[in-house]
């Protein structure tokens, strides 16, 4: 396995994913701006957020990397397949669990129960991130399960 390179490969694997994103967004595919969501946590500024966002986002495409290196290294073997379905793994568990529990945590989303008092200035993705339009789900499919392949095309041993 190519430790020195999951981090140059997480990089390029993480932009690669945000690029699909972006262009399923400008394509009217999808609303979800995973730069916009993760920065305002940080930032009420929708500008300044996208900024900060996508630099969260970077760094959480790192640490994801270094995750699927870790299979990769346990399973003695990198391929794009696997890559693959570690990336459709990784969107089932973004989508089914850590979707419905950002409004939780986030202090510019609202909730389901929040009710119309409420001053967020995002709406709460909900389950499969719905919310963000109904083609949502397999934009988040595809662009994970590109990040997925390109792991294991770059990882996989010379």
């Amino acid at each position: 396995m190519d430790w020195a390179g999951w981090a140059v490969f997480g990089l390029v694997a993480t932009v690669a994913l945000t690029a699909a994103l972006i262009t399923a967004q400008l394509a009217g595919l999808t609303r979800l701006d995973l730069p916009l969501v993760l920065g305002t946590m940080v930032t009420e500024d929708p500008d300044r957020a996208r900024v900060v966002g996508f630099f969260i986002h970077l760094a959480a495409g790192q640490g994801f990397a270094l995750g699927y290196a870790t299979v990769f290294a346990l399973l003695y073997r990198a391929t794009w397949w696997i890559g693959g379905l570690l990336g459709a793994l990784h969107v089932a568990i973004a989508l089914t669990v850590l979707l419905p529990l950002l409004p939780g945590v986030h202090p510019r989303m609202a909730s389901h129960r929040a009710g119309p008092a409420s001053t967020a200035m995002l709406e709460p993705p909900g389950l499969f991130g719905l919310n963000y339009g109904i083609q949502t789900p397999a934009v988040a499919a595809v662009v994970h399960i590109i990040y997925g392949v390109v792991l294991g095309l770059l990882l996989a041993p010379r």
